[in-house]
């Protein structure tokens, strides 16, 4: 017994341990978001001065627009190599061709990408952003698309083609919806990613801004100020609030094949 417990105080002593030592640092920018330098305690100043910088709100919105597409574009393209790396002869060389980005060192796979834009004289531009994007969120979408699918049982698939479905309505009426969430769930990921990549989009943006990007030139400019710890705490509260949804989404998913 005073083993069992034992155990149990170091794991949890780990498990703590680990958690601090990964969200700890998060706490800093929340802080001093809200401090308002005086002595009038907190403050919401430095949030509404984040909206009168048309700079910002300009790399917002197209943060928004770019990581709307790259969770609409992704999923699809992932799930097509995923069903590739099930019926087709190649699964290796499949899987290799789809992960290979993540090998990659993020400025080596940017610059390369521009050299490959400009020899095909496409200029840098919010289109070139989107598919360095989709590129960099593919792998990850379909790491969890193909997790998804290797909880799907074949034999639901035979029993629509007894019924006389074909392969595509088999898909759609049978496969698909017990797979949707992991779909869903790579479509969340790839809008998390792409909201929070930076140097592979510096390389690319040519004259547009992202939210990271704005943070990282400014920061190289005139450092850490209070409006950038309330930007910094924004986008950690959507992060997390998107990892939230997407822990929810798996959840779910893991309950529904068993309730069907």
């Amino acid at each position: 017994m005073r083993r069992r417990r034992a155990g149990r105080a170091i794991a949890w002593s780990y498990v703590i341990g680990v958690l601090a030592f990964l969200y700890l640092p998060l706490g800093p920018p929340l802080m001093f978001s809200v401090l308002s330098g005086g002595q009038n305690g907190l403050t919401l100043r430095w949030y509404r001065e984040l909206w009168g910088n048309a700079l910002l709100v300009g790399g917002i919105q197209n943060s928004l627009l770019i990581g709307a597409l790259v969770g609409l574009v992704t999923p699809p393209l992932a799930l097509l190599a995923a069903m590739a790396v099930r019926e087709l002869r190649l699964a290796r060389l499949i899987v290799l061709t789809v992960l290979m980005p993540l090998f990659i060192p993020g400025v080596s796979m940017g610059l390369a990408t521009a050299f490959f834009f400009r020899e095909l004289g496409i200029t840098p531009s919010f289109w070139t952003i989107t598919g360095v994007h989709v590129l960099w969120a593919l792998p990850f979408a379909f790491l969890i698309i193909l997790a998804v699918m290797a909880t799907f049982d074949p034999v639901y698939l035979e029993a629509a083609y007894l019924h006389g479905a074909n392969r595509l309505r088999a898909f759609l009426d049978v496969e698909l919806p017990l797979i949707r969430h992991g779909i869903l769930g790579a479509g969340i990921f790839s809008v998390i990613l792409s909201f929070n990549e930076t140097t592979r989009t510096a390389l690319v943006q040519g004259p547009l801004n992202t939210v990271q990007t704005y943070i990282w030139s400014t920061f190289l400019q005139v450092g850490l100020s209070p409006t950038l710890y309330a930007l910094m705490s924004l986008l950690i509260t959507l992060t997390l609030a998107l990892v939230a949804v997407l822990l929810v989404i798996g959840a779910r998913g893991a309950v529904s094949p068993r309730a069907g």
